[in-house]
């Protein structure tokens, strides 16, 4: 057992935000060079004990210690930048701004105050190359990939001297090789003497690239182990305080589907990133679509939603077509979607949870497309029991709300009209375990009403439900599995890796 001085260590750490107790005597100790896990629920503490050793919030109570030496104050933001950084979900690259100018940024090498851009090029080739990042430092930000953008913002954060570097949910934007690149280098760093605290809903994450983990659960310290040490149903059971793991329903496990009517017919379907898709979807059935995030599945999904204008072909909803590109005529002709980003293309975020889960219904509420606060608030006040959404009134900030909840305001909003066809995209993305076992409820739930389902997921557990899966490859449908499908055999088809 090591005997190093911990890169931090917090101390009975408490947090509270008025009558909201959100970290209560909470300890963390990371030690140098490994990768420790920092997993839980949504709401379980998380993000406050992050901002805590990012120096963004100060403890109620408790000690936050770096190399020993007590966590600096909060003012002085040039001392924490040398101690520690966060590379978060959504990147703070500023996508305008080239990278040389993004990882000097406010300390640009200048004579008599003009910037020598020379040097400025010179010392971020020599980050870059000294840190293992292959990106031209002249390119704008913004062109580059997300997995380009995560090690550029470490390069920066490397600059400064921190050796200690939060990753908060790195993969969720990336497909399995970008991944498989990304823990390479998180490997190499580590070596290098880097340190990692890594947040991820994907448990499977934790024991590929993690050697230590701790869970929090209702704003506590439940468990710090070893991954080794631990199964994978033990983590499950410690962050949710119940036996058993996630529970999804595999379709393999209830009666097959009976011939029904066609909900949703997409014929010689062509446009960005994907080409001839054809594929029927009956009522009552739910249909899974996979793929890596550059099989073009995202794109397809959209363009059936109109969020996307195809090239070719056609949809038609109920026997009817669709007019393409219009995200209306999609709502009239029944099909409700639950896009990829909340944040960016499924909520508004500083509106309440009622606004945002009527907004998809103010035409069916009152005339001309108004609605009176008490029937937004009487249909909100029903979304709340309905879909399990926990907050303190229909009238609360939805931007309050943890990630699960807020995905279930997305999906109230989606059902809100009474779709024949329900896309999801991406339907648990960011929420904890007892979250994606109720939003997949509901697929099981509206399914048995009749309605079409398709799911588009990068995660295999929301695709059980499935009653078939088609795989998208390159653009093009490559196969499709029946219920009771395996992973090895779903993952070869995604990947195009021949299994014999």
């Amino acid at each position: 057992m090591t005997t190093a001085v911990p890169v931090v260590e917090a101390s009975g750490v408490g947090r509270r935000f008025g009558p909201t107790v959100a970290l209560r005597d909470v300890s963390l100790t990371v030690r140098t060079g490994e990768s420790h896990a920092l997993v839980g629920r949504n709401g379980a503490g998380k993000s406050t004990l992050v901002s805590i050793l990012t120096g963004l919030s100060k403890p109620d109570n408790g000690t936050v210690a770096f190399g020993g030496e007590v966590a600096p104050p909060l003012a002085d933001r040039e001392a924490w930048r040398r101690r520690v950084a966060c590379v978060y979900q959504h990147s703070t690259v500023i996508p305008q701004l080239t990278v040389a100018e993004n990882l000097f940024l406010n300390r640009q090498p200048a004579r008599r105050f003009v910037i020598s851009w020379s040097k400025l090029r010179r010392q971020a080739e020599e980050l870059l190359g000294e840190w293992g990042v292959a990106v031209d430092p002249d390119v704008p930000a913004g062109e580059l990939s997300v997995e380009d953008r995560q090690l550029v913002e470490i390069a920066r954060a490397l600059s400064y001297g921190a050796r200690f570097i939060v990753l908060d949910e790195p993969t969720a934007q990336l497909d399995s090789q970008a991944i498989e690149r990304l823990f390479g280098r998180m490997r190499e760093l580590q070596a290098a003497g880097v340190t990692f605290l890594f947040i991820s809903h994907h448990l499977q994450e934790v024991y590929e690239v993690c050697q230590a983990v701790t869970v929090l659960r209702d704003a506590r310290h439940v468990l710090t182990a070893p991954v080794a040490e631990l199964s994978r149903a033990e983590l499950v059971d410690a962050m949710t305080g119940e036996r058993g793991g996630l529970t999804v329903r595999d379709a393999a496990d209830r009666e097959p589907l009976t011939a029904t009517e066609e909900a949703l017919a997409v014929r010689d379907l062509s446009g960005d990133a994907f080409s001839r898709v054809s594929f029927v979807l009956r009522r009552g059935e739910v249909l899974g679509l996979a793929g890596s995030n550059a099989s073009g599945k995202h794109q397809l999904a959209e363009t059936l939603y109109g969020l996307r204008r195809p090239r070719s072909g056609s949809i038609v909803v109920a026997g009817k077509p669709l007019r393409p590109g219009d995200v209306g005529a999609a709502l009239r002709a029944g099909i409700g979607c639950v896009p990829r980003d909340r944040h960016q293309q499924g909520l508004v975020l500083g509106l309440s949870i009622a606004d945002n889960a009527t907004m998809s219904i103010l035409d069916r509420m009152g005339p001309a497309g108004t609605a009176s606060p008490g029937a937004r608030h009487a249909k909100a006040s029903r979304a709340l029991t309905d879909y399990d959404i926990v907050a303190a009134s229909p009238d609360q900030p939805v931007s309050d709300l943890s990630g699960g909840n807020q995905q279930k305001v997305v999906l109230a909003r989606a059902l809100a009209r009474d779709p024949d066809v329900l896309v999801l995209i991406n339907p648990t993305a960011g929420v904890d375990v007892k979250s994606k076992e109720a939003l997949l409820a509901v697929v099981e739930r509206v399914r048995t009403e009749g309605k079409a389902v398709l799911i588009v997921s990068d995660e295999l557990d929301d695709l059980r439900p499935s009653d078939r899966v088609l795989v998208l490859r390159s653009g093009r449908l490559a196969a499709e599995h029946q219920a009771g499908w395996t992973d090895g055999d779903l993952v070869a088809d995604i990947e195009g890796v021949d299994r014999d």
